[in-house]
């Protein structure tokens, strides 16, 4: 792999930083630094991944020419307001963050700098693997959000020497785009917790097994081809098993109404917009 940075750094230690770690030590020619708040983590994470703890902030700015912020959100302003104080005049490296939720902009000290700076989210998830989560940035979609062209520019050359392929998202459309996954990834993760509390109630001991086959299959299909895999008795305008459902619902595992009633109005809604002009009466039973 051929080099394409003299030093590269990471601040942070948690498992993105360790997983950005590992991918781009290929593409640099000294070892990656590492830096974060704990010097404690920041000794493990850098032992875990191969790469090196920065002896301060200073030497992490100074010496490395991509820099990327691989912090809670929560943090993320914070972290890059200190990273930028310690930036030597006359040193401009490509700085880079991870999060989803926010754009180019957060990174406003160091372009007040002279630094190129530009938001590069890798559209996955992280679980504590960094071997594997690197090889998984291979054909990753990245969300790439800049100020100007040749930030731009760079972001996408970061993300193909990750493997992965770049997808611009303008500055006032990131916490769209990150609603968006959000609603995808973590709501699924709810939707299968409650599927799996009813089956319970109904009698199942291994819930999880028994949805497995069903929602890869609904999953895959979904993805291919998008809303046309809807089936069951919305998209039949079944009333009787809709009405069924929710007094079982109700009577055996209440928690459970209101996100059903919620998913099942949103599938009318879509319905509606894909032109299958669902029966009213299905949305009087919901509501009702």
């Amino acid at each position: 792999m051929a080099v394409r940075y003299q030093h590269v750094g990471i601040a942070g230690s948690g498992r993105v930083a360790r997983a950005m770690a590992l991918a781009l030590a290929p593409r640099s020619a000294g070892p990656v630094l590492l830096w974060g708040r704990s010097a404690g983590h920041m000794q493990d994470a850098a032992s875990a991944v191969g790469a090196a703890a920065a002896d301060s902030i200073e030497g992490l700015v100074s010496s490395c020419d991509l820099i990327v912020i691989a912090v809670a959100d929560t943090a993320l302003a914070a972290v890059a307001a200190q990273l930028a104080e310690a930036l030597a005049p006359g040193t401009e490296p490509f700085v880079c963050h991870v999060s989803g939720g926010s754009g180019a902009a957060i990174l406003a000290p160091f372009a007040d700098r002279g630094a190129l700076t530009a938001a590069v989210h890798p559209g996955m998830t992280f679980t504590g693997d960094p071997e594997q989560e690197a090889l998984r940035m291979a054909g990753a979609r990245f969300a790439i959000t800049a100020p100007d062209s040749e930030a731009l520019a760079e972001a996408r050359t970061l993300v193909a020497l990750l493997g992965g392929i770049a997808v611009e998202i303008a500055e006032d459309r990131r916490a769209l785009y990150h609603a968006a996954l959000s609603h995808a990834a973590n709501h699924l993760v709810t939707l299968m917790s409650g599927a799996s509390h009813a089956l319970r109630a109904a009698g199942a001991d291994e819930p999880e097994a028994l949805l497995a086959p069903l929602v890869r299959a609904a999953l895959e299909n979904s993805l291919e081809h998008g809303f046309d895999a809807l089936s069951g008795p919305l998209l039949r305008g079944d009333t009787g098993t809709i009405r069924t459902h929710l007094a079982a619902i109700a009577h055996d595992c209440p928690d459970l109404l209101p996100a059903y009633r919620a998913m099942a109005l949103a599938t009318l809604d879509e319905l509606a917009l894909a032109g299958k002009n669902p029966s009213p009466d299905l949305r009087t039973i919901l509501n009702g």
